[in-house]
């Protein structure tokens, strides 16, 4: 039989946890872990009260509440609860690296749990919150992208992979933005094979994003700066079949009619081909007007109004 605390004792116990906590304002309050004494608590005690403080919004508070009914009552079902609304609470209050380090450990205590959906979902969305605009490094993007993709092949049949799926969707898109902002930014400044690479990355990697139409549009500019029109008309050709009312198209078809170009004669036997070199390239300035239309996220210079050509890449 469990012993139930006098009425005045149990109080006493609440206020002396409930003292540090209630002293700190704002989101998290600078509560730390070390701050909460060890007092022993029933763990229905301890659980409410770190239920109440999540509900009252206070939610670095809740999640070392939780932490601590973990700490007191290891083998209780409430310390696998507490796990996870733990993680909860440290994304709540934008600690993505606690709550992601919280949701990690229930995984990997209980990777057969019913719940272990929610804690790869936890530690997916944890990353997911944490990712940069496309001028700074990808890492994050990349675990995020990791992460859901962990989420959907272990559990395709939960109510969190829908969500997982459409967000994996946006993080590709993400990253097929990196790689054309760092695409633009070699090729402001003439270095077209490695501009090339970039803009292939894209069609090749990521054909379902936004970004397509420009990278087919750039490919056509990249390959006739390098020499290799033949290289520009395919890219031109694409560009057309898929997206023929589009600017990025107006603009490919145009820089193919300014620089025409007939398939080269079959060579005769034993005639070796003449290699086409980069002084013999025609270079298209990115800068040259029209080259990105503004109602696809580029100003008239060619340009990315967010990513920056300028700058450099990570």
């Amino acid at each position: 039989m469990r012993m139930i605390p006098s009425r005045p004792l149990a109080l006493a116990l609440i206020a002396a946890l409930a003292i540090p906590v209630a002293g700190c304002a704002g989101r998290g309050g600078g509560l730390k872990k070390g701050d909460v004494p060890y007092i022993a608590r029933d763990v229905g005690t301890l659980y409410s009260l770190a239920k109440r403080r999540l509900d009252q919004g206070q939610y670095k508070q809740a999640a070392i509440l939780f932490d601590e009914v973990e700490r007191q009552h290891p083998y209780s079902i409430w310390a696998r609860r507490s796990q996870l609304m733990s993680a909860f609470s440290y994304y709540m209050d934008q600690s993505y690296t606690e709550s992601i380090q919280s949701a990690q450990r229930f995984i990997s205590v209980h990777p057969g749990n019913r719940d272990a959906p929610y804690a790869y979902y936890l530690v997916a969305l944890g990353y997911y919150e944490q990712i940069a605009d496309v001028t700074r490094d990808q890492k994050i993007t990349t675990q995020a992208m990791d992460a859901l993709g962990e989420l959907v092949r272990r559990y395709p049949n939960s109510k969190y992979a829908s969500d997982a799926r459409l967000k994996m969707d946006l993080v590709r898109d993400h990253l097929a933005g990196k790689e054309m902002e760092i695409g633009r930014f070699y090729e402001t400044r003439g270095q077209w094979l490695a501009a090339t690479l970039r803009f292939r990355t894209v069609v090749d990697q990521y054909q379902t994003t936004t970004h397509i139409p420009e990278a087919l549009m750039r490919l056509t500019e990249t390959y006739l700066a390098l020499g290799v029109p033949e290289e520009a008309q395919k890219a031109a050709a694409v560009l057309g079949a898929n997206y023929p009312g589009t600017d990025w198209y107006k603009h490919a078809y145009k820089l193919m009619e300014d620089h025409p170009w007939k398939p080269a004669a079959p060579l005769a036997a034993g005639e070796l081909p003449m290699p086409v070199g980069l002084k013999d390239a025609q270079p298209i300035a990115p800068g040259t007007p029209g080259v990105a239309p503004k109602d696809q996220g580029s100003d008239s210079t060619g340009t990315s109004n967010t990513g920056g050509a300028g700058s450099k890449p990570k």
